[in-house]
């Protein structure tokens, strides 16, 4: 036996036991007639002890011998230790040694492996084995083995099935790029690896397994952020006989069970809701974050018709209030106008009106606006005395987004993005479609399988871009969780939704011929959400980043540092598959 306890299992109930412990040592202490040992393995640590004369010249020898991370198997006797310490879980005790057994030695190790570490994340992601004994990154690991776990619990007390679902599946041109798999068997032709599973889920409800659901890897090619990863799982669900309500009563019971289960945290109240339309007019973004104000304020009618060609010449102009931010100095306006002129936020500048505490105004357009003109600005925002009006002008879709990201900065900026604070909000009737300009064709904003609201199917024909599709996401502090929506389930529109994106019969009968024939043998309505596992923790954890919630992350370009991947394939395995290369200009 390797040991007979944890290294944070100990306690004073203990005290008086001989037992043994395994693990790697975190710090040797030596202070020459005394000598500590932090132990430690995933559950926590045990302070070892031992002193000259207590205990056997080969122990405190062994003890001596021992480097950072080391394995090592010791032997001891429980005391009271003789300086508790709080802060640790073994804090109460620690064990004398009475037999130390080095089981393997270590290399020093590349960066320190403690809480606050020495390590870059170039570094840790190159020995993420190392970086996995962190006690923080195990402490995100524990919490997303926690909510899957319990995601499991309560979508088994609502009699959902779990089902796998094919990992190579067929490629089509919709949405993100694939990953492609060569097929050996069939030269020339490739597998893709899902972006979801979710044909196979309605096939399901086809089948007649009226609530699926699947914790599942999805793959998609497409460019990297810290909320993606080219790989990332899935929390996929789908029920049959359901309308919306159905679902989000569902997955609204979900999130809830997760939150108070794995963080303690209980929703009492029912989650806030609000239309796409009043997203984006309010905060610009279909995912916003709802912890505070700093709503967006149309001033057109009082920014316009002054000679100002910044506003004059945009189609909208809109402003948001920083509260209690008039003192902000030259520096720090400076800086807000280089963010928003950064080149991913795209603004041309940023104007300000300071509201002073002796109601007068002042705004970096003085020359074309008066004081009057200027308390029509504050009275259109509710500004008071004291506040800071921030304007951005240009066209609507562009000057929505870029407030948003501004709004989002000023909200961590004055610590309004609080941590610990959760606000979940259900976005619902987005548009069925997005025209794409240079394409001059339809997108389907979510997927080709989403159904358009009841209401809004006679639109199709004369005025697609004004259909609401039947979807829905969850959004929670500025995170889009997941999303779903109510699947077509019939043939006929089917065929016109393929129509209407740009499909002629043939290609739609390739892609998704099995799907439409599936419909024609009693398909139910159907409807079901995906929530994205990494981000569902990554926003329980209070983190930006998803990385460290994956146990082998890859970076920004896709790689992973540890494994050196992707790599170059053997000529022999290339010519296997009938593949050539080309050289890289």
């Amino acid at each position: 036996m390797y040991r007979s306890h944890t290294c944070g299992e100990l306690s004073e109930k203990n005290i008086g036991n001989n037992v043994t412990l395994s693990g790697w040592v975190q710090t040797v202490r030596d202070k020459g007639n005394l000598i500590w040992v932090d132990l430690r393995d995933r559950y926590g640590v045990t302070q070892i002890v031992a002193e000259n004369g207590r205990v056997a010249d080969e122990v405190i020898n062994g003890l001596k011998s021992l480097g950072r991370e080391f394995v090592v198997q010791i032997s001891g006797k429980v005391i009271a230790r003789h300086s508790p310490n709080p802060n640790l879980k073994t804090g109460a005790i620690e064990v004398e040694a009475t037999a130390v057994n080095l089981l393997n030695a270590s290399v020093v190790p590349p960066f320190t492996i403690e809480d606050e570490t020495d390590g870059g994340e170039e570094l840790r992601m190159k020995y993420r084995y190392l970086d996995l004994r962190r006690n923080p990154v195990q402490e995100k690991l524990k919490l997303r083995n926690k909510v899957a776990l319990e995601t499991r619990k309560y979508l088994d007390s609502c009699d959902f099935m779990d089902v796998e679902t094919p990992v190579l599946i067929k490629s089509t041109p919709e949405g993100a790029r694939d990953f492609v798999v060569p097929s050996r068997m069939n030269p020339g032709q490739f597998y893709a690896l899902p972006q979801s599973p979710q044909t196979f889920k309605q096939l399901l409800m086809v089948s007649g397994f009226d609530r699926y659901y699947q914790i599942v890897k999805c793959f998609r090619d497409e460019d990297l952020r810290a909320d993606r990863q080219p790989e990332f799982t899935q929390i996929d669900c789908e029920m049959a006989f359901v309308e919306q309500e159905d679902v989000l009563k569902t997955f609204e019971g979900l999130i809830k069970h997760l939150f108070k289960t794995c963080r303690g945290i209980e929703f009492k109240e029912g989650f806030a809701r609000m239309t796409f339309a009043e997203a984006i007019k309010r905060y610009g973004s279909d995912k916003p974050d709802i912890r505070f104000g700093m709503e967006f304020v149309e001033l057109n009618e009082v920014a316009k018709g002054k000679n100002f060609a910044v506003f004059d010449d945009a189609e909208l102009v809109i402003g948001i209030v920083a509260k209690g931010c008039s003192e902000f100095t030259r520096k720090q306006l400076d800086e807000l106008t280089e963010f928003v002129k950064r080149p991913q936020i795209g603004a041309k500048g940023l104007i300000y009106c300071k509201c002073n505490t002796d109601g007068t105004f002042k705004s970096s357009v003085d020359k074309f606006f008066d004081n009057d003109a200027l308390s029509l600005w504050a009275k259109k925002c509710h500004a008071v005395a004291g506040d800071l009006i921030f304007v951005l002008s240009g066209t609507e879709s562009k000057v929505r987004s870029q407030m948003n990201e501004l709004r989002l900065h000023l909200g961590n900026l004055l610590g309004l993005r609080k941590a610990g604070e959760f606000k979940p909000l259900w976005v619902l009737d987005f548009p069925l479609l997005e025209f794409d300009e240079e394409n001059k064709r339809w997108h389907a904003m979510h997927h080709p399988f989403t159904s358009p609201k009841p209401e809004d199917i006679h639109l199709l024909e004369t005025e697609p871009g004004k259909v609401r599709a039947n979807a829905y996401d969850l959004a929670m502090n500025g995170v889009e969780l997941g999303g779903g929506s109510i699947r077509i389930h019939d043939k006929k529109l089917q065929a016109k939704m393929f129509e209407l994106l740009g499909f002629t019969k043939e290609d739609a009968e390739a892609q998704f011929g099995f799907l439409m024939n599936a419909f024609e043998f009693g398909a139910p309505p159907h409807g079901g959400l995906a929530f994205g596992l990494d981000r569902l923790v990554a926003t329980m954890g209070g983190s930006d980043s998803i990385r460290d919630y994956i146990a082998f992350p890859k970076n920004n370009s896709g790689r992973d540092m540890m494994i050196d991947s992707p790599s170059v394939l053997y000529k022999e395995q290339l010519d296997e598959l009938f593949i050539q290369t080309k050289p890289i200009n």
